[in-house]
């Protein structure tokens, strides 16, 4: 019975989401309070009842219901149970419906917030997000349903993919979903404020902790993937320009461009038609990337087979552009702006220019994605675009987005002065230098790792400048310590400094970024206690250890790990065999020793027998700074929750709305 609640309660979802369109639309022209509580409950009806339905596929798989081909497709009884609970979403079916419980979630929260301005804004943008929670219930009904049944029941499941049993699965794929879907929002209340001729900054100011949210669990999403690539897919890196890992980067792009943009529509009124194409491309490119995923149009270790619905997104993406675009052309005289654009040496113009590099990175990156595709649909070769095409566009542009992240916040509103520019700059090119002239000195001769360098000190410095001066200006003022004048300052104004936390965590991104410049690798092949030298260390093979457990066979090698003649440890690269798979998978279980400095890194890839004699091979890599790429994801987290914590006049101006309401 409960495979035949689950699809009922996914078919009631649909129902109560396209009523929702239809309430929410009707509200927004008539106005009717009846109409807009009944759009309200319907909203939080489909949130239940999505709920329900994953709460029912979660005890499916919990309970081995191998006679659902899902699950007999994506479980197995010797599965760990926490590894049950996460398989939910390791296929398409349970990966849609997800998507679809988020964006349900988030849909409900948003018409919660905005129950302070009911009117026609927040119903515009309550039928636009149900619309697209309907699309995707509708997918999952028709095509993708994962409560359909088989005649007999399997006695077993063929068991999770290996390479999805990790830890950093478990959270990596909602993480991006959250990322992916969050942007919705922003988007259908942009899309609001056309239709409804309320062409002011309500609509950021309702979804700025949104976006903010959106581009921080797409960022986080990435960095955890790239997390799991370099512990278990074991080719020695975390980000290889995958055309997956592209599609995801694509919005978190434009969407770093928007978060920017709308800092000077706020503050100026300006930009009002670029915003809204920013947002635009925004949300597009995450259906574009839901697409690419789920359509077998591009071939990637983390998409999904191709699938009869990757037509239908494409045809979303068309619809969302066309629909889009004549509603932003016919409203283009509500988003002329009386406020000019006075100087290049401005805050603006920093923001300008911070969003011209996000588009051309954006383009290229579209670009390389895309041109594997175009090629084989003109000419019938697939021309494949690696990681040597994207790191000879993407350095420079990245380099020149981490320098803007250090001036664009210190250039004043309008106009800046020459003087302004000597007293806010001058310490932090200095630092900048420095920072070069160490790097040369330890060795350093690759000209963009030089220049990254200088750039990070100098962002640094800057951020260091700005809390400094603001800490003693408050000190000065209040007689508060300076440290307690750095937090009081921070909770005062958090948006600010909040901001500065987080580009100082993408300074410790490009740090650790820098460090693939000297990365260094060896393929070896060792005889039992035979050493070799990669960098400063030598490593021993000690010989294999084999265990077996009811899900896996481990094979596991031992190598002793010395620097300078003195042993620091032990190193366990292994492989698991998923001997019950008909196709006797394996995956590997990398070891790496970790320190401020640079990682040591060992993949096991089995043995040879040679004149019976048994010779191990491994692949050894020494990839320095990578610790930084995991510590500045951290730094970032911290400066997104400080941005994101409301203070006192944000709540104060809130009850105000709402007494007004």
């Amino acid at each position: 019975m409960l495979p035949q609640l689950g699809n009922f309660l996914l078919y009631l979802a649909l129902f109560t989401s396209a009523y929702a369109v239809i309430a929410a639309i009707l509200a927004a022209k008539t106005r009717r309070m009846g109409l807009i509580l009944s759009t309200e409950r319907a909203v939080l009806t489909g949130f239940i009842l999505c709920l329900s339905a994953m709460a029912i596929l979660e005890v499916l798989f919990l309970t081995d219901r191998f006679d659902v081909h899902y699950i007999a497709t994506h479980s197995s009884r010797d599965l760990p149970t926490g590894y049950k609970f996460t398989a939910v979403w390791s296929g398409m079916q349970g990966s849609l419906l997800l998507w679809a419980l988020i964006l349900s979630g988030f849909i409900f929260f948003a018409v919660i917030k905005t129950r302070a301005f009911r009117g026609p804004l927040a119903s515009y943008a309550t039928a636009i997000m149900s619309f697209t929670l309907a699309f995707f219930l509708a997918l999952i009904c028709i095509h993708e349903n994962p409560f359909v049944t088989m005649p007999r029941a399997m006695p077993d499941g063929t068991g999770m993919n290996p390479l999805l049993v990790h830890p950093v699965m478990a959270i990596h794929p909602p993480m991006l979903y959250h990322g992916y879907v969050g942007f919705t929002v922003p988007f259908a209340f942009a899309m609001a404020a056309l239709l409804s001729r309320q062409i002011d900054e309500e609509w950021i100011r309702t979804t700025r902790r949104w976006t903010l949210l959106a581009w921080f669990f797409l960022g986080t999403g990435q960095l955890l993937g790239g997390k799991w690539a370099y512990v278990v897919l074991g080719w020695g890196g975390y980000w290889g320009w995958d055309p997956v890992e592209n599609a995801a980067l694509l919005p978190w792009l434009t969407g770093t461009a928007f978060l920017h943009s709308v800092m000077i529509q706020e503050k100026k009124g300006m930009l009002k038609i670029w915003n809204m194409v920013l947002i635009i491309a925004t949300y597009t490119l995450c259906i574009y990337g839901t697409f690419l995923t789920r359509s077998g149009v591009v071939s990637s270790v983390h998409a999904f087979a191709q699938s009869p619905i990757g037509p239908w997104f494409g045809v979303l993406v068309v619809l969302i552009v066309i629909f889009s675009s004549l509603l932003l052309v016919s409203r283009l005289d509500l988003l002329k702006t009386k406020t000019q654009y006075e100087s290049p040496i401005s805050r603006e113009g920093g923001f300008l220019l911070n969003n011209l590099l996000f588009l051309t990175a954006t383009f290229a990156v579209f670009w390389g994605v895309m041109f594997p595709v175009i090629s084989e649909a003109v000419t019938g070769d697939k021309i494949t675009v690696g990681p040597p095409y994207f790191n000879t566009v993407m350095v420079p542009i990245g380099l020149l987005l981490l320098v803007l992240t250090g001036i664009g916040p210190l250039l004043a509103w309008r106009r800046t002065s020459g003087k302004s520019l000597r007293k806010h700059f001058t310490g932090s090119s200095i630092m900048g230098l420095i920072c070069g002239i160490v790097a040369i000195a330890l060795g350093v001769r690759d000209i963009y790792a030089i220049i990254s360098f200088i750039f990070c000190g100098f962002v640094t410095g800057t951020i260091i400048t700005e809390f400094h001066r603001g800490a003693r200006a408050r000190g000065s003022s209040s007689g508060e310590s300076y440290p307690r004048a750095i937090v009081n300052l921070t909770r005062r104004n958090r948006r600010r400094y909040g901001g500065y936390i987080i580009h100082f965590g993408v300074v410790l991104l490009f740090i650790g970024f820098t460090g693939n410049a000297f990365n260094k690798d060896s393929q070896v092949e060792l005889k039992y206690m035979e050493s070799t030298d990669i960098g400063p260390y030598t490593l021993t093979y000690e010989g294999i250890t084999e265990s077996v457990n009811p899900l896996t066979a481990d094979i596991v090698a031992q190598l002793g790990v010395y620097k300078h003649g003195q042993r620091l440890g032990t190193m366990w690269p292994h492989q698991k065999v998923y001997y019950k798979r008909q196709d006797q998978q394996r995956t590997t279980e990398v070891a790496i020793r970790s320190n401020l400095r640079e990682d040591l890194y060992a993949l096991y890839q089995g043995v040879d027998m040679r004149d019976g004699e048994e010779i191990a091979l491994f692949h050894l890599y020494i990839n320095p700074l990578v610790m930084w790429v995991w510590i500045g994801a951290w730094i970032i987290t911290i400066g997104t929750i400080i941005v994101m914590w409301p203070d006192k006049r944000e709540k104060q101006v809130m009850q105000m709305r709402e007494a007004m309401a």
